[in-house]
């Protein structure tokens, strides 16, 4: 097993540039690089950790005045006075600070920020919307990377946050946006966030803002996380249970399938629509109930009418979850022109592994039990096509394999081991 990687404190870091300016006699620039090379030589890992030159005065070298952690202790002071004025002033500050590197939310998380951001929000809650916005905006700043700062306390006024300013876009969508970063590879955030009730917050913030691409976005996202499976620090999650709630109890599918057709044009919102789609599409009946609400001419419509490689992956992706052992299903398609379509995505985008694969996964889902479409789909030029992309992109091996396999052409297998001594076939 691959071994983590050394961390070290900024404070160590600091120390040896300091280090390096006065016993080594280098100029500030020259004794960050010399610490940053001596310190990944040992295999320590510098990611979050901010390398700045510090001053030099007749003095010698001065401690560094870190931006981030002077914006912090200027935030503190103005929340401790209740100014909201000067706390706007500072979060500006904080957030700047934030967005320029991980290391400086990583520095700042360690010297504090986030119980000093939560007493902020909570003034904000108090004082009026423009406020509220930037606390959320700095708190999701902070969290991005970093799940485990939020407590319980923080999470049951997110939703709160979420849910009496429902109709307020830009508030909902940085709302959300702490969700998702909240929840990403956290289970215990995600069962926390379900139990509280996020999940109607996000389907129905969907519903309300459908005219607003960001929160649709962002909503769909959040859906997603809570789907997944990410957290190596529990053996079993709640991602089927959670994809369960959000179709059966939040109606996921028809409000995700609707939201598809009020953005016809905006392949970046079809693109999360249809990959959310795929992840809630994890029983029988869920699939079936996407075909009663007309999902499947909605997807076929969005793969032919648009050019984007990013929507044409999630159409075939969503479109291969729905044919998978289900023939009914497969006629529809092929009857809808998918087939088709799909093959002209893979023609149109030859460079885009993700589209060539999940395009011989879908031909293959096509066939796979209804091998009387194998032919239909080959007169299309099926085989030149999925031979182009099993040669063009080593993720493509095996689906593409599996689609000729199962439309009746001549694959070739190569014997990688015979069971005699020697190496492994190249």
């Amino acid at each position: 097993m691959k071994m983590s990687a050394k961390r070290i404190t900024q404070e160590t870091f600091d120390a040896a540039v300091r280090e390096n300016i006065e016993e080594f006699e280098m100029g500030p620039e020259e004794a960050v690089k010399e610490a940053v090379e001596q310190f990944e030589s040992q295999g320590v890992d510098l990611s979050n950790i901010i390398k700045m030159a510090p001053k030099v005065s007749a003095d010698g070298p001065q401690e560094p005045t870190h931006d981030i952690l002077q914006a912090l202790d200027d935030l503190q002071e103005s929340v401790a006075r209740s100014h909201p004025q000067e706390v706007s002033a500072h979060l500006t500050r904080f957030l700047e600070q934030c967005k320029q590197h991980k290391a400086s939310r990583f520095l700042a998380a360690q010297k504090g920020a986030y119980p000093i951001l939560l007493a902020a929000w909570k003034l904000a809650v108090a004082s009026d919307q423009g406020l509220l916005l930037q606390a959320l905006n700095a708190l999701s700043a902070l969290t991005d990377g970093q799940p485990d700062l939020l407590d319980t306390q923080g999470l049951q006024l997110l939703v709160v946050t979420l849910a009496q300013n429902a109709d307020a876009a830009d508030l909902t969508c940085s709302g959300i946006r702490c969700v998702c970063h909240a929840s990403l590879k956290h289970e215990q955030n995600r069962q926390s966030l379900v139990k509280a009730g996020v999940l109607p917050l996000l389907t129905g913030a969907i519903t309300r803002h459908g005219h607003c691409a960001d929160v649709v976005r962002e909503a769909c996202w959040a859906l997603r996380v809570m789907t997944f499976d990410d957290d190596i620090r529990v053996p079993f999650g709640h991602a089927h249970d959670h994809a369960k709630m959000i179709v059966q109890e939040n109606g996921g599918l028809k409000v995700l399938i609707e939201a598809a057709k009020a953005f016809s044009d905006n392949p970046s919102v079809l693109s999360e629509l249809c990959s959310t789609l795929s992840r809630l599409a994890v029983r029988n009946e869920f699939c079936q109930e996407i075909v009663d609400l007309g999902g499947l001419g909605v997807l076929v419509a969005l793969l032919a009418n648009c050019s984007d490689h990013q929507v044409c992956e999630q159409s075939c992706a969503a479109l291969c979850v729905l044919a998978l052992r289900k023939p009914e299903n497969s006629r529809v398609i092929m009857e809808g022109g998918g087939a088709l379509v799909a093959l002209r995505a893979m023609k149109a985008h030859p460079a885009e592994a993700g589209v060539q694969k999940q395009a011989c996964m879908l031909i293959r889902n096509l066939v796979a039990r209804s091998q009387a479409f194998s032919q239909p789909i080959l007169d299309l030029g099926a085989e030149a096509l999925i031979l182009q992309a099993r040669a063009a992109h080593r993720d493509c091996e095996d689906v593409a394999k599996a689609a000729l396999r199962d439309l009746g052409c001549r694959v070739e297998l190569r014997e990688l081991w015979t069971g005699q001594k020697g190496n492994l076939a190249p």
